[in-house]
């Protein structure tokens, strides 16, 4: 490799890192074992059969499950459904948890689809994946042992437990994106002359614009912002964190509060 292209690559490389750092700041790091650790921990503490966490796919529109646990979950993983069919599906659509004690007897529950899992349930606690950027899957809990059936406390503890995968979930794009991220940028240097700072910048920023899937760019456009905010002058950096805190603000105030002049 030449010095030029040797040059050209360290600078990408640290571009990159500095928008990733960013990103990871912003949403912290997890994965598909956080997910499965949530399952497992999910089903100790209900003393449940199995749970699963079932994840929307945006181009096929389905729900699919991601990740099991326990022996009644084992032929889960794979397995999907229509966005709205099934407990699941009502539960991801409606953003509502529910509990239903007789599964059999609920006109929203999906026999079909339960038995190509292998395991029919009795009974489901499911909670929908959701934050502020909308809903992305649901967390179910299957039986739990014994004649206990599942109750409000039940639900609320659930809830936490999503809230966890949601967060994993979120995070692992900003894993799963570092990648394309970092290959579009070396494209778009590699094929231009300048090696300067600016120049850099400017390639990994149409890489940043580049990372459109699921429509979900904002969070690299605006650690890309973060990022190249590190050559402004201490002045300068002051003032963007003061208007990134008004924002923040704002943002946290309740639903259809307005401020009065």
């Amino acid at each position: 490799m030449s010095e030029p292209r040797e040059d050209a690559v360290r600078a990408v490389l640290a571009a990159v890192a500095a928008r990733a750092a960013a990103a990871t700041r912003l949403e912290p790091a997890g994965g598909e074992a956080v997910l499965r650790s949530v399952a497992e921990a999910t089903v100790t503490l209900f003393d449940a059969e199995a749970a699963s966490i079932t994840l929307h796919d945006p181009v096929t529109d389905r729900l699919v499950i991601r990740v099991a646990a326990g022996t009644a979950g084992e032929g889960a993983v794979g397995v999907s459904m229509g966005s709205s069919e099934g407990i699941a599906g009502y539960v991801f659509t409606t953003g509502q948890p529910l509990a239903v004690s007789d599964v059999a007897a609920d006109p929203r529950f999906d026999r079909s689809t339960a038995e190509v899992t292998g395991y029919v349930p009795r009974s489901i606690l499911a909670v929908p994946l959701v934050d502020d950027e909308g809903s992305i899957g649901v967390l179910e809990v299957l039986d739990r042992r014994g004649d206990a059936g599942f109750d409000l406390r039940d639900l609320e503890l659930a809830a936490v437990f999503a809230r966890q995968a949601t967060i994993a979930i979120r995070a692992g794009r900003v894993e799963r994106d570092v990648a394309g991220l970092l290959r579009l940028a070396i494209v778009n240097v590699a094929d231009g002359a300048a090696l300067d700072a600016g120049a850099v910048d400017a390639a990994v920023a149409e890489a940043v614009a580049a990372l459109d899937e699921d429509d979900e760019a904002a969070l690299w456009t605006l650690a890309d912002a973060v990022a190249r905010a590190r050559h402004a002058a201490p002045g300068e950096i002051a003032l963007v964190v003061d208007i990134l805190d008004a924002l923040a603000r704002r943002a946290a105030r309740p639903a259809g509060r307005t401020f009065r002049r």
